[in-house]
């Protein structure tokens, strides 16, 4: 059987950020909002979840587990210009590092999450995006799930997502 192209969510993470991912798609369903995992931006970035709200606002997720990968991001700033609103996703004894104003905790939301659940400790500042990039990315988005969506009937039509 061929290997599918959908993209194996965290496969090279550990199962912790797996784990920070169900909880934090579990908290956004609840507030309709439907997110997909490793979504590639037109900067070259790479989004660890990206969700879609019922306006049509995005909101882009970092998930980090572990201190190191927090302190040693300096990339996710270049996420800003591709949503809405921007969070932070961690397990719980990651929290208060951001607070730190590096992370910019009056722009960027704040989830703890684990394999269970999530709770929004902060909220983020909403920054709309211009009519012609929300345009642009919610088609991006919408049809990059559905290429995911075809892939799984034929595998050969998932690649390049």
């Amino acid at each position: 059987m061929a290997t599918s192209p959908i993209p194996d969510c965290f496969a090279d993470a550990p199962l912790i950020a797996t784990e920070v991912a169900r909880g934090v798609t579990r908290l956004f369903c609840r507030h309709d909002l439907f997110a997909m995992c490793e979504v590639p931006l037109p900067n070259g970035r790479r989004a660890d979840l990206m969700a879609i709200g019922p306006r049509g606002e995005l909101t882009i997720v970092e998930i980090k587990v572990s201190r190191a990968d927090l302190l040693g991001d300096q990339k996710w700033v270049d996420y800003l210009d591709y949503c809405d609103r921007f969070f932070w996703a961690v397990p719980q004894l990651l929290a208060p590092l951001l607070d730190h104003p590096r992370f910019l905790p009056g722009e960027a939301g704040l989830l703890v999450a684990d394999r269970y659940d999530a709770a929004v400790i902060r909220e983020p500042s909403t920054r709309p995006l211009a009519p012609p990039r929300r345009k642009a990315e919610i088609l991006r988005f919408a049809r990059r799930a559905a290429r995911r969506l075809s892939a799984q009937i034929d595998p050969t039509l998932g690649d390049a997502i």
